[in-house]
């Protein structure tokens, strides 16, 4: 059965209190509340730094089973080779997640690629084929040149996600390339019907078998993470 999952772009955020999480709630343990909330979480750090061994196990173990965890590709990948010449440092980054991988914990790989980098579909075609075909992963392309054809039949040819990125400034047209959906919701607020039109779109993509990835932005405030928990709850309904 094709499955939603919906979370943030983090977790750790005090200022979440008590609109998301308890008053009294422990720093430590807001990962633990938050997957009784939510069944996904977006992690961005990790587009500084390699997660350690004994973070993902802490993790594994602070989540219940349906639990997923999408992991942002580190800054070397995309903004340092940008996407060249990066077998030997990809290897090294996968091999990090190898632990969330054997626990079925893994969600798509998130590669968000700088704004300055024009699209290059021979560039793209070459590092699609150095990923795992039991990987998935999700491309958010920044740059206008890469929104074409060209690079939906590239993503499409090795089963990638294109990532349907929304912020006030640009949004990603909705094209499905692969056998499962990725949006990034940015935008600091939005409206009923908005959130109805995603409820929309989401029931579509589980209709036609695929599951989707959907993550609210991070910010100081609460807002994402109660959007995140509305669209969960109301996705689920068919």
């Amino acid at each position: 059965m094709p499955t939603l999952y919906v979370g943030t772009s983090g977790w750790a955020y005090p200022t979440w209190k008590p609109a998301f999480y308890p008053e009294k709630l422990a720093q430590k343990k807001f990962l633990n509340f938050y997957a009784t909330k939510l069944n996904a979480v977006e992690v961005n750090y990790t587009f500084r730094q390699l997660v350690k061994e004994t973070t993902v196990q802490n993790w594994i173990a602070g989540t219940p089973e349906h639990f997923r965890f999408t992991i942002k590709a580190h800054q070397v990948l995309t903004h340092i080779k940008r996407l060249k010449n990066s077998d030997e440092f990809l290897r090294g980054f996968l091999g990090t997640l190898e632990g969330l991988e054997r626990a079925r914990r893994l969600g798509p790989l998130l590669f968000q690629l700088p704004p300055n980098f024009k699209a290059d579909q021979a560039v793209l075609s070459e590092f699609l084929k150095s990923l795992p075909r039991t990987v998935r992963a999700a491309f958010e392309f920044r740059h206008e040149s890469w929104l074409t054809d060209a690079t939906w039949q590239t993503l499409g040819d090795r089963n990638m996600a294109l990532c349907i990125a929304e912020t006030e400034e640009r949004n990603t047209p909705d094209v499905v390339t692969s056998d499962y959906a990725y949006y990034r919701y940015r935008k600091p607020s939005y409206t009923a019907e908005e959130r109805q039109a995603m409820v929309a779109r989401i029931h579509e993509h589980l209709a036609a078998g695929r599951d989707v990835f959907a993550y609210f932005k991070h910010e100081e405030t609460p807002e994402g993470a109660l959007y995140a928990v509305d669209l969960l709850d109301s996705g689920r309904v068919v």
